[in-house]
């Protein structure tokens, strides 16, 4: 008998993505996601398929799903910068009121629940590479803290369930995740970069670009989610792409790989910027047998052809406007 799974956020860029992986592999698939940030065009080709349903439902509200259910991924959260300074406080409650709701249904359901957090409770690190048993370095009252904070609160409180009411759960500190499907203007480096390519614009970089990043390809993201969920491991897990690059040389690859002219133009450094992201990925190979293994050479090809295909509506949305100033990913 197939498997029963529900994944909130399922309609976002990671969520649609693993719905069509445990389609694949045979499970019935719950998607639940209140359309916020997420779009019905990513799984708009799930929608006729026997093992898929979704429920059009903001977490932040009760949560039943009728019947059995055996797994819970916990996807809903704005990801992006320009998401969280727009809706900080929905960013708190889906984080907290959210994932209260959803540790509740797994309790009821006796379902095993897995929850996304990300590089981002670590702040501005200290410590490099960044490993799970740092605690990191967050500003709990500045503009990122809407997220960070949102992500310790829902980490602390799914450990509470484990250890207090011997749920199973699993925790993914997810680094920077890219591919087709994110959206252009929602202030991540890499669609922020390809759109201002395609665009004609020339690319901003803040401060002098120095600060780095570890990109992970959402295939390589896709399969540590879904050998953590299916492991027996209880403490977080970072899952990311260990290959770091500093910003200023990401934008001379965007420049070579779009074929482009633009100049690279450097702008203020905002409050509480990290100077430094990369996974220390030991306990994921140890313990989940797991690695990236697409290249960002290879990747980013793949999603630049995605961001091409976009129609010049969507290329030139002014979601992008006057958010250099603020911040990035």
């Amino acid at each position: 008998m197939s498997k029963r799974i529900l994944i909130t956020g399922a309609a976002g860029f990671l969520g649609s993505h693993l719905c069509d992986r445990f389609i694949k592999e045979g499970y019935k698939v719950i998607g639940m996601d209140n359309l916020i940030t997420g779009d019905m065009k990513n799984i708009e080709h799930l929608l006729k398929m026997e093992n898929f349903e979704f429920y059009h439902h903001d977490i932040t509200k009760y949560v039943h799903v009728a019947g059995e259910l055996d797994y819970i991924l916990h996807f809903a959260s704005p990801a992006s910068p320009i998401d969280y300074l727009k809706i900080p406080i929905q960013t708190l409650k889906v984080g907290s009121v959210g994932v209260l709701h959803l540790l509740g249904l797994a309790k009821e359901k006796n379902a095993r629940i897995l929850i996304a957090s990300t590089s981002e409770i670590y702040g501005d690190p200290l410590v490099h590479p960044q490993t799970e048993d740092y605690y990191g370095n967050v500003n709990s009252i500045g503009p990122r803290g809407v997220y960070d904070e949102a992500k310790r609160f829902q980490e602390s409180m799914t450990m509470a369930y484990h250890r207090f009411h011997g749920l199973e759960t699993r925790i993914a500190r997810i680094f920077n995740t890219y591919g087709p499907r994110m959206r252009l203007n929602d202030g991540r480096v890499i669609p922020a970069f390809i759109g201002q390519a395609l665009r004609g614009e020339d690319l901003t970089v803040f401060g002098d670009g120095s600060q780095t990043r570890s990109f992970c390809y959402v295939d390589d993201q896709v399969e540590g989610i879904f050998r953590l969920l299916l492991s027996d491991y209880s403490d977080p897990v970072n899952i990311g792409n260990p290959d770091e690059i500093t910003i200023r040389e990401f934008a001379d690859e965007i420049i070579k790989l779009t074929n482009t002219n633009q100049k690279i133009i450097c702008v203020p450094l905002p409050e509480d910027d990290p100077m430094q992201r990369q996974p220390d990925i030991t306990r994921a190979r140890e313990i989940l047998g797991w690695e990236p293994k697409v290249s960002r050479e290879d990747g980013m090809k793949i999603t630049y052809d995605y961001f091409k295909n976009l129609t010049k509506e969507e290329l030139f949305k002014s979601e992008h406007k006057d958010f250099a100033k603020h911040i990035r990913r």
